[in-house]
């Protein structure tokens, strides 16, 4: 889950921090003057003078940053004080930024979470658009800006994340009474897995997306047997013909990153070496395709390596994977990931025999991107507490899951005790897999049974589920359709 995309992780830290900067100037309180709300248009579910802003800032602890207008909706860019440690509240608080997508409060609500930095800008996920309803979106805890100061990290694990996400539940359900659905993809699915976990009688229903299960973290053969057997053999061989000619080339490939680095302000004293940074970005090249890319996309590998040019090998490397994300300015957004994946999500080693001995460090682990400063120690039983009850206690819970997607080669599985739970997989499908690519029988079960957690199924539905459709029709700016990643999810080894 390392982040190694260039374009992808500017995109990220822009659509993340979005609003942030000047926000706080304009941050209003429930005491803010009617007068500041006048023209404001009325969402369905207002009557009188009862006005849903007002409503949730008479929430102890809420602070609005921002209201943005969007048609048939309302969206509030939020902060809420939660304590540093759930388990001795009194210890510290930090102000952590949330989203309301409002629709009406007799419409059911999705939890939607990233596990990375909230977006500030209106969007629905895929359950949002499935059952009309509104939307509540966390950023997670230590993501800038919701980072207590100072930062004690050994309070930053999935449990006081989950209790985060309990404490907005909490709240808000008074307001919006109807059924909850958590929802989230990669580090998102696994957030809201956790969640359901830690607060199993919190949410009516659970969608993870795309999310890994690393139940045992020095066990990832499961990758190797991917990487052996994803696409076809063309493909492979093209991918792995050019990441080992970008490792043959070092010496004049590191020179040109060497005077990027230097027109750029890259350093690179978390990772140790700028030598080690260029062959962590190159070691992620054949990962970063299937988890972006479709099968169709190979036709752009150079067919050739050994006859491609320097620039076609780097060009290609940089484009699928990106030398900023080793750079300390590209790993530091990203800290709070590493130091979880490095103490209780587990990340993959894989061998990639293809390589030879061309490989000077082999595929580094989490502890090599998170500074020196910050102790880390892993907890081998976190990750099977999670396993072990997702199977034997899962209930409305449903994975979908990429075929050709590097993370679904350690899926959430089912055992014998859950119930109303499932496991789909999309065909070819990449990271940015969704219910709308399934084949049209799974399809129409999944969102059939989406719609019924949520309490919004037509009578039609109940009584035969292949009717099943979305009831919001899909909104270019709002939605995202099947294979299409989104930019704070797009991170290499989530």
């Amino acid at each position: 889950m390392r982040k190694s995309l260039t374009g992808l992780l500017s995109l990220a830290v822009l659509i993340g921090t979005a609003g942030a900067t000047g926000a706080s100037a304009g941050a209003a309180t429930a005491a803010e003057p009617a007068a500041k709300r006048s023209g404001v248009a009325a969402v369905a579910g207002e009557t009188g003078n009862e006005d849903i802003k007002d409503r949730i800032l008479a929430i102890p602890g809420m602070r609005l940053i921002e209201e943005k207008p969007y048609a048939g909706y309302r969206y509030f860019v939020l902060e809420y004080t939660q304590p540093v440690d759930h388990r001795r509240p009194s210890k510290g608080t930090f102000q952590q930024r949330l989203t309301v997508l409002h629709k009406d409060v007799s419409r059911p609500t999705v939890f939607s979470t990233s596990g990375y930095n909230v977006s500030t800008n209106p969007s629905r996920s895929e359950p949002t658009q499935i059952i009309d309803g509104n939307q509540v979106s966390m950023e997670y805890r230590f993501f800038t800006p919701s980072r207590p100061d100072p930062a004690d990290w050994s309070k930053l694990d999935i449990w006081q994340a989950a209790s985060d996400q309990h404490r907005i539940f909490t709240a808000l359900k008074k307001i919006y009474g109807k059924k909850w659905l958590a929802t989230g993809g990669s580090k998102g699915g696994m957030t809201a897995t956790y969640f359901e976990r830690f607060y199993p009688r919190d949410m009516d229903g659970v969608v993870a997306y795309v999310a890994p299960n690393d139940v045992v973290d020095k066990e990832d053969s499961a990758y190797d047997r991917f990487f052996r057997e994803v696409g076809t053999k063309e493909c492979r061989d093209k991918l792995a013909g050019v990441q080992r000619e970008a490792l043959v080339r070092r010496a004049p490939l590191v020179e040109k990153y060497r005077e990027q680095a230097a027109a750029n302000g890259w350093t690179f004293s978390t990772i140790g070496s700028l030598d080690r940074a260029y062959e962590a970005t190159v070691l992620d090249y054949v990962f970063a395709f299937w988890q972006y890319s479709l099968l169709a996309d190979c036709a752009d590998i150079p067919a050739d390596a050994k006859k491609a040019t320097d620039e076609d090998i780097w060009n290609s490397v940089d484009g699928i994977v990106g030398f900023s994300g080793y750079a300390d300015q590209g790993l530091e957004a990203y800290t709070p990931y590493y130091y979880q994946a490095g103490t209780q999500l587990g990340s993959p080693d894989i061998k990639q025999p293809w390589l030879g001995n061309l490989s000077r460090y082999g595929y580094q682990p989490p502890r090599n991107f998170v500074p020196r400063s910050i102790p880390m120690t892993f907890d081998k039983g976190a990750m099977r507490d999670i396993d072990r009850w997702v199977r034997h206690n899962a209930r409305q819970m449903m994975y979908v899951n990429g075929e050709n997607d590097p993370w679904s080669a350690e899926p959430f599985r089912l055992g014998y005790g859950a119930r109303d739970s499932y496991v789909h997989t999309v065909p070819g499908g990449n990271h940015g897999a969704r219910v709308s690519g399934l084949p049209e029988a799974q399809r129409a079960k999944a969102t059939a049974a989406i719609l019924r957690w949520a309490g919004v199924a037509p009578a039609a539905v109940e009584k035969d589920p292949a009717k099943a459709e979305p009831l919001a029709k899909f909104d270019q700016r709002l939605d995202r359709r099947n294979g299409e990643i989104e930019r704070d999810e797009a991170t290499l080894r989530r």
